[in-house]
């Protein structure tokens, strides 16, 4: 096997031998091993072509890159495509913009839920967002992506945005925090009020301390 032909392959000579040899499974589309991944385009062909009912429109940013919007009803089933049948194996993260305060049209429905996904083996991303209003949930893709719960559980934090079959609970702030301190409408210097000390083993202060001090 050549340098020229493991490198248009992906694989090390040692990954063709056992190919070869039948102990590793061979290929169907080149393997990148790093760099940046690419934004798929062919992901955002697909949901269009198979899912249509699903699409709400796709466009390119001010950067030049590809984004899909997929109604909120539907974003279970597009995930699922994406997993299931596009190779988008790897959830990554999940975002939100709240556009309270823009003009016109882009104002409404007022939060933007983001969904970044990636296939591991093409080494390619496709980002999603969804469009909701004040008051509206998203169905959980917990039950597609297990690692979801996160990125579902930071946005109803930040955002205020819930999730229907998601979890909904604090990831970064105190469940006595009030409000969600990313959206536009949270008081820039807002003040929270202050809560008891949890009454946890404390590290920092040596053993034998029930995290209250005496």
């Amino acid at each position: 096997m050549t340098r020229s032909s493991c490198a248009l392959s992906g694989q090390t000579p040692w990954e063709n031998t056992l190919t070869r040899l039948g102990a590793l499974p061979k290929r169907t589309a080149p393997f990148h091993r790093s760099g940046t991944p690419k934004l798929s385009t062919f992901a955002l062909d697909q949901i269009q072509a198979q899912i249509p009912q699903a699409f709400v429109e796709r466009y390119v940013d001010r950067t030049g890159e590809p984004w899909g919007v997929v109604a909120r009803e539907h974003i279970v089933e597009v995930t699922k495509l994406l997993k299931e049948k596009l190779g988008f194996n790897l959830f990554i993260s999940m975002d939100a913009v709240d556009r309270l305060h823009l003009e016109g049209p882009e104002q409404d429905p007022r939060f933007e839920v983001l969904y970044f996904l990636r296939s591991v083996e093409r080494n390619e991303l496709t980002r999603l967002k969804v469009r909701v209003n004040e008051g509206e949930d998203i169905p959980s893709i917990m039950k597609v992506y297990l690692g979801a719960e996160w990125g579902e559980r930071f946005v109803w934090d930040f955002y205020g945005v819930a999730f229907a079959g998601g979890k909904n609970k604090r990831i970064l702030m105190y469940e006595e925090f009030v409000g969600h301190p990313l959206r536009k409408d949270y008081p820039l210097r807002g003040r929270q009020n202050l809560i008891p000390e949890r009454p946890i083993k404390d590290i920092f202060r040596g053993p034998g301390t029930n995290g209250v001090q005496d």
